[in-house]
C-alpha cells in the first residue's frame, strides 16, 4: 500500500503537468478545430524562460519562484497570440492540412532558434531552484515541496480556466465562437480576439506547465517540449478533444499510469511506450475521449 501511494503522487504530479499542457491543446481544438502542433515548443519556451529570470533572481524562496511563474506564463501568452496572428490567421479558412504543416513549421522553427549558441545552444542546463525545497513524509509517503507545487498551482490553474470560461464574458465569447463562428461574429462578438486571447490562455497554462516540470525534472534543453507535448496531445485525446475537464481528466490518469508503470521492473521500458497505446486504444474503443461528445455531421 505505502508504494501504490508513493507512485500515486508521484503521478497525480506529473499527471497534473501533461493536464496543463493539454488544456491548450484543447482550447484551440474547440474554438478552431484543428490541433496546434507548435504548443510543445511553447512549453519549451516557457521553461527557458523561467530558466533566464530564476537564475536572476535570489533562489529558494516563494516569491521568486512566483515571479519566475508569472514571468514564464506571461512570456507564452505573448508568444502565442504572436503565433496566432502572425502565422495562424493568414491561414483561416484554408485546407486544415495548411495548418497542420504550419504548426509542425513553427514547431521546428522554435527548436532551430534555442539551438542556436546565440540563444540558448543544445547544450541541457540545470534549472535553478526557485522555489523553497522541503522534503516531507506522511504516512511513509515521500513528498518533496516541488511536487505539492505543481499539484497545488496545477489544480488552482485548472479551476481558475474553468471559471473564466463559464463565469465570464470572455468564456461566453469562446464558446460562443466555438459553437458557431458565424452567429457569434452576427450578435457582435470580436471573432479575432477572441481567438488570440484563447491562444493566450493555452499558451500561459503551457508555460506554467514548462516551470513546473522544470522544478521535478531539472534540465532544460531546446528538445526538452517534444515529448511532454506529444503525450499531452494524447491525454487530450484520452479526455475528449474539445472538452476542458475531459484534458484535466486525460492528463491525470496518463500521467499516473505512465508513473505505475516506470515503476514496474517488467514495464519500465515501455514507459513511453505506453502513452501512444493508450492512444490506440482509445481511438479503437471511443474516439471521442472519455468526456467528448459525439457532435452530428451536417450535411
Amino acid at each position: 500500500m505505502q508504494e501504490f501511494l508513493q507512485q500515486l503522487v508521484n503521478g497525480l504530479s506529473l499527471g497534473a503537468i501533461y493536464a496543463l499542457i493539454a488544456l491548450g491543446y484543447t482550447m484551440v481544438y474547440g474554438v478552431l478545430r484543428f490541433i496546434n502542433f507548435a504548443h510543445s515548443e511553447v512549453f519549451m519556451v516557457g521553461a527557458m524562460t523561467g530558466w533566464a529570470v530564476g537564475r536572476q533572481l535570489p533562489q529558494g524562496t516563494w516569491w521568486g519562484g512566483l515571479v519566475v511563474l508569472g514571468a514564464a506564463m506571461l512570456v507564452c501568452a505573448l508568444l502565442g497570440m504572436t503565433i496566432e496572428r502572425l502565422v495562424y490567421r493568414p491561414l483561416r479558412g484554408t485546407a486544415t492540412l495548411n495548418v497542420l504543416i504550419t504548426a509542425i513549421g513553427v514547431s521546428l522553427l522554435l527548436q532551430s532558434v534555442f539551438q542556436h549558441p546565440r540563444v540558448f545552444g543544445a547544450t541541457p542546463q540545470l534549472f535553478p531552484p526557485v522555489f523553497p525545497e522541503r522534503n516531507f513524509a506522511l504516512g511513509g509517503v515521500a513528498l518533496s515541496s516541488n511536487q505539492l507545487v505543481v499539484i497545488v498551482v496545477a489544480a488552482l490553474l485548472m479551476v481558475g480556466l474553468e471559471l473564466v470560461v463559464h463565469r465570464t464574458r470572455l468564456g461566453m465569447a469562446m464558446r460562443a465562437v466555438a459553437l458557431n463562428p458565424q452567429a457569434a461574429q452576427l450578435v457582435g462578438v470580436n471573432i479575432n480576439a477572441v481567438i488570440a486571447l484563447t491562444f493566450a490562455l493555452g499558451s500561459a497554462l503551457a508555460g506554467a506547465g514548462g516551470v513546473l516540470y522544470a522544478l521535478n525534472y531539472p534540465t532544460v534543453e531546446p528538445l526538452m517540449g517534444v515529448m511532454p507535448g506529444l503525450k499531452a496531445f494524447v491525454a487530450a485525446v484520452l479526455g475528449g478533444i474539445g472538452s476542458i475537464p475531459g484534458a484535466a481528466l486525460g492528463g491525470l490518469i496518463l500521467g499516473t499510469v505512465e508513473t505505475f508503470v516506470g515503476g514496474s521492473a517488467w514495464l519500465s521500458t515501455y514507459k513511453d511506450a505506453i502513452a501512444f497505446a493508450v492512444l490506440i486504444l482509445i481511438l479503437l474503443c471511443r474516439p471521442t475521449g472519455l468526456l467528448g461528445r459525439v457532435a452530428p455531421e451536417k450535411v
